[in-house]
């Protein structure tokens, strides 16, 4: 069985990707790491402290660990980053680097690291938006990603790492709290809706965005992790989508299943985020090179979204 090494390992998608992978190689195997380690993490595998800014403290963990599968998820997200430039580069750009270099001396296999539609901007299609496309972005976390996706492909064609990535969209997951981005919106509404009966969005009611749910959101980095090589012409940061919706149709589609839920639309400075961002991906790239195909779409996402969090709560 692979070495699996998974930094930012507690926070949204880190934490259900931690979780299938554990179900995939064993929990032995997979090792997560984030800055700070819950109290109920090292119960279900092992877990460890890693500053994905600390270079030396990478290499260590690096060396002592020996691993053959890297997923690099830490990161500071959209609406998070525009409150500390400063720290969203470390993390987001020098901090990639730390794991770039400590993964290619010690010989790992492969390394998946994710961009997001947050490195698409202003001038690039609104509607489709292909593979490979003018790219601007007008925020810091779109920048760093793009800075990312050039570093990644450096160290593919300069030392041969084999690092892949997705573009991911919006995020939902039902086992996690929000962690910052521009796109919480989509997750917050769905607690409001059980807990409360209402919900104000910080986006306007027509504002669509390109959505995926948690399942197939994990689906698409172990899936492109387990491609031939040969048959990657992208390699990294590869469009993936399932859904597009707007924040009033999200809204809506609640509302089938929870008769007396209650929306408003009050935007706030994310939604100037939002709006830099495309409505739709092409991502015809992914469906030909790699299999890409998702599960769920704005109905059936909506369904088990409600059941799921409907259980827990």
């Amino acid at each position: 069985m692979p070495r699996i090494i998974v930094t930012g390992a507690f926070g949204q998608i880190g934490s259900e990707l931690t979780s299938a992978l554990r179900e995939q190689y064993g929990p032995d195997n997979v090792v997560a790491t984030g800055r700070h380690v819950p109290e109920a993490a090292s119960s279900a595998g092992p877990a460890e402290v890693l500053d994905v800014t600390d270079a030396a403290s990478v290499q260590e963990t690096f060396r002592r660990l020996e691993p053959d599968i890297v997923y690099h998820l830490a990161a500071r997200l959209s609406a998070v980053a525009e409150q500390d430039p400063e720290s969203a580069w470390q993390v987001n750009v020098e901090g990639l680097r730390n794991v770039l270099r400590a993964a290619r001396d010690v010989a790992a296999e492969r390394m998946f690291w994710p961009s997001s539609i947050a490195a698409f901007g202003p001038d690039t299609p609104r509607i489709a938006v292909p593979q490979d496309t003018i790219m601007r972005p007008t925020t810091i976390y779109g920048i760093a990603k793009v800075a990312g996706e050039l570093l990644c492909n450096y160290y593919l064609a300069r030392y041969g790492l084999d690092v892949r990535g997705v573009r991911y969209p919006g995020v939902i997951s039902s086992g996690s709290p929000p962690g910052g981005g521009t796109t919480d919106y989509a997750v917050e509404i769905f607690y409001a809706a059980l807990q409360r009966g209402k919900y104000t969005a910080f986006v306007r009611a027509d504002c669509v965005l390109p959505m995926i749910y948690m399942p197939d959101c994990i689906n698409a980095a172990t899936k492109l992790m387990q491609a031939p090589r040969e048959r990657l012409l992208h390699h990294n940061s590869f469009n993936v989508t399932a859904m597009s919706f707007s924040a009033g149709e999200l809204a809506r589609e609640i509302k089938r299943h929870l008769p007396n839920f209650v929306c408003k639309f009050a935007p706030d400075e994310r939604q100037a985020i939002a709006d830099s961002w495309p409505q739709s991906l092409d991502d015809s790239a992914a469906r030909k090179e790699w299999g890409w195909q998702p599960s769920y779409d704005l109905p059936a996402m909506t369904e088990d979204m409600l059941a799921t969090l409907r259980a827990r709560l």
